[in-house]
Formats: structure tokens, C-alpha cells, sequence
């Protein structure tokens, strides 16, 4: 009996330019469905920045199908504007995710990089280095997409034989 391929979105929110990715388990290999960057000039109102990140990750789920998603955990700010603007983000991709039905996990940026590097304190280049081995890509992804890469791989390392709502999701 061969497993079903399970596949991920993985999603680095920010504003105006969030990582997102698509990843899928076939077994014990990862191959990467799709990857991009959704961008939005800085003289865009936040609004229509949302709305574009609405839109954008609507149409990925509606192309790619995955199963579940995963964001990056909220970290440590100092800026409360940036913060919030942060949230305003995370807050369409939760809304987006749960519309289409999937579950939301959430990981910390060191849980992330534990599981694709083996240590919490591995520097994001190391990070794009592992998402290119595991999945195999030949050219390195922009900073956003690598992001949004190892947060669905991290899911994907951390996900149970029966995936249902587990204490970490949203």
C-alpha cells in the first residue's frame, strides 16, 4: 500500500512581501509544487495589500491543493506598528487558510530551522542551503520563498501518521 502524497503551503506573512510555498511529501521525498514571492509597492494602501495577499493566496490554494498549512510563529517585536501590520498579515492568511478548510500550524522560527538544520541558531542561508537539498531545486529561492519552503517542511517533519487539529495549530 503506497502513501498518498500530502502536500503543504507554507506562508512567511509580512505585508508587502510575504514568502509563499507549496510543498509536497511523496513518501520520504519533497518536491517543491510551487514557490513565489507576493509583493505589493510600498505605495500601495495597507488594504490593498491585504486584499492582494487574500487574492494571491486564494488562487495558489485553489491551483495547488494542499492539505494543510503552516505559518511562522509570532516572534518578539519592538516596534508595535510593525507588529500589528504583521498581524493585519498573518490575520488574511489564517482567514484565507481556514476558508478553504485547512488546518493552520504554527512553528517558532528556531523549532523551523531545528528541523531543517538540526540546530535553532542555523542562519537563514543554511536554512535555503537544506530547502535546496531536500527538495531538490537548482537555483537558490528568494529570501521570502526559502522561508516559506522550510516552514512547510517544517510541518511536513513534524506532522503525525493521522493529521488532525494538534495543540500547536491556530
Amino acid at each position: 500500500m503506497t502513501e498518498e502524497p500530502i502536500r503543504v503551503l507554507g506562508i512567511d506573512t509580512s505585508l508587502r512581501s510575504s514568502g509563499v510555498a507549496v510543498v509536497e511529501a511523496r513518501g520520504s521525498s519533497l518536491v517543491s509544487i510551487a514557490h513565489a514571492t507576493v509583493k505589493t509597492p510600498a505605495k500601495k494602501p495597507m488594504s490593498a495589500c491585504l486584499a492582494h495577499l487574500h487574492s494571491d493566496l486564494t488562487e495558489l490554494i485553489e491551483r495547488t491543493k494542499p492539505t494543510a498549512a503552516a505559518l511562522e510563529g509570532i516572534f518578539y517585536c519592538k516596534n508595535v506598528k510593525t507588529a500589528v501590520t504583521l498581524g493585519h498579515a498573518r490575520g488574511v492568511a489564517i482567514a484565507v487558510c481556514a476558508a478553504a478548510g485547512l488546518p493552520v500550524f504554527e512553528y517558532s522560527p528556531r523549532r523551523i530551522k531545528q528541523a531543517l538544520v538540526g540546530y535553532g541558531s542555523a542562519s537563514k542561508e543554511q536554512v535555503r542551503k537544506m530547502v535546496m537539498a531536500m527538495t531538490n531545486l537548482d537555483t537558490e529561492p528568494g529570501e521570502d520563498e526559502g522561508d516559506a519552503l522550510a516552514i512547510a517542511i517544517c510541518h511536513l517533519h513534524n506532522r503525525t501518521q493521522h493529521e488532525a487539529l494538534a495543540p500547536n495549530s491556530i
